[in-house]
Formats: C-alpha cells, structure tokens, sequence
C-alpha cells in the first residue's frame, strides 16, 4: 500500500485510482467509490491537479479499430553530432511515434510507434534514418501485448 506522505493521503489515492480506472466519473460516483460526498471529490480533486497529480484527462484510442495494425519499438542510436533537442522535436512531429523515451543504454532513444502495416512502418524508418543525428536504428515489431496495466498501479507505491 502506498505510504501517506504530506501531500497525499489514502483518500487523495483512492481517487487517483478511480480517476484513472475511469476519468468520465462524476462527482458523485467519485464519491461513492472513495465515500465521501460530490463537494469535498471536487474539492480534493482540484487540489490534485493544481499540484501536478493529474497532468490530464483522455481516451484510450483502440489503434487496431483505427486501422493501426502494427506496433513496434524503435531504438534510435545517435550520431556524436545530434543536437538533441532538435532531433526530438524531429521526431514528435512523426505523427506514427507515441512515445520517445531518453534511454541509458547503446541507444539513446527508444520510441513506441504505431503504423499501419509493415510499408507504413518500413516508410517510417526510411524518415527516421533520414533525420540528422541519427546514425542507425533498431526494430522490434510487437507480436501481441498480454499485458497492459493502462496506468501506475497507486495501490502499490
């Protein structure tokens, strides 16, 4: 269970796990789930995100309905002469990659992609290898996900 700190206690957990179970929750359903009333969820769920708890809410996309059938991750290994920061803005604007992780490692980034096909994804690479700063890249192309826990496990901090 988490340890209460200061800034968070059972009941602040409780409703960052509800949140992030179902982020369309009302008020009242909040409430219901953590037991205490619609005022005091507001109250204490504004505290949480004007200190940074929730960064925001969203949907989770179903990428295979989308028509996005392959995911992959891409290890990006750099040139000694990459400008980092140009090169990360280089590659958020590929609307293909989801996530672009600084790593400790051989490679220096490691990026979750999702593409339609392995043309789109081998379309993909042809633009990354492209971008200045990289020297190479890597593949792993995602068979299948067992597993996907769709949020931090709160209860267990």
């Amino acid at each position: 269970m988490l340890a209460v700190t200061e800034e968070l206690d059972e009941l602040d957990v409780r409703l960052l796990d509800a949140l992030q179970r179902n982020a369309r929750s009302t008020f009242t359903e909040l409430g219901v789930a953590v037991g205490l009333k619609a005022p005091a969820v507001h109250e204490r769920v504004k505290r949480l995100e004007s200190r940074g708890y929730i960064r925001a809410y969203s949907a989770q996309l179903d990428a295979t309905r989308l028509g996005l059938n392959l995911v992959a991750f891409i290890s990006c290994y750099t040139s000694p002469d990459c400008a980092y920061d140009r090169f990360t803005r280089a590659l958020s604007e590929m609307p293909e990659i989801c996530e672009v992780h600084s790593v400790a490692g051989e490679e220096t980034f490691l990026c979750k992609v999702v593409t339609r096909s392995t043309q789109h994804l081998d379309e993909l690479l042809a633009r990354l290898k492209a971008t200045p700063g990289m020297a190479r890249t890597r593949t792993t192309v995602v068979l299948s996900m067992p597993f996907d826990r769709g949020g931090i496990a709160v209860e267990s901090l």
